[in-house]
């Protein structure tokens, strides 16, 4: 499943969710469904601004990949494990959005997709930005990212609905 695809069944998923779904938070430190998919959100627009900063960048970087990076790149796919973000208010996705809010999000993500998948290839593969864990990458690693990321959350997603379900919750 390409980035697109992913996002858009996203899109399609949400909206068999109630609002009581989305809120449903199953154990402390666990989201819920509205904000994990605040997160692909946030997420997706952050590395396409990325791409952007690649774009407009002037000098190359020479700088690479840290050895995490190398190995997910290879991978191609961020790895089946639970990843905990740090603590603090960024990592701490909202759990207010509705389904409106929360599609609306999903659509901007697939405009800038589409804003920026022609014009890849256009930009220098030396010109990057460093990410925190993965090191220097360049626009197309960018870009890829947001399908890695979206395809982690996809299982995720399907504990969280298990987990509403298990909780006695009625389905919209």
């Amino acid at each position: 499943m390409n980035h697109i695809e992913c996002i858009e069944a996203y899109k399609s998923e949400l909206q068999q969710y109630s609002a009581e779904q989305l809120r449903y938070i199953s154990a402390p430190k666990v989201w819920s469904l509205g904000q994990m998919y605040d997160h692909l959100i946030l997420t997706a627009l952050d590395y396409l601004d990325q791409v952007e900063g690649c774009a407009s960048a002037s000098e190359e970087q020479a700088g690479g990949k840290t050895d995490a990076g190398e190995k997910l790149f290879r991978a191609g796919a961020f790895p089946a494990i639970k990843i905990r973000l740090p603590d603090g208010p960024e990592n701490n996705p909202n759990n207010l959005r509705s389904r409106d809010d929360l599609s609306e999000g999903l659509d901007q993500v697939l405009t800038r997709i589409a804003e920026w998948e022609g014009r890849l290839k256009d930009i220098h593969p030396n010109y990057k930005v460093r990410h925190d864990g993965f090191g220097w990458l360049n626009a197309q690693e960018w870009f890829s990212l947001i399908g890695m990321h979206s395809r982690h959350h996809l299982r995720q997603q399907r504990e969280l609905e298990a987990a509403y379900e298990l909780a006695g919750g009625s389905e919209n």
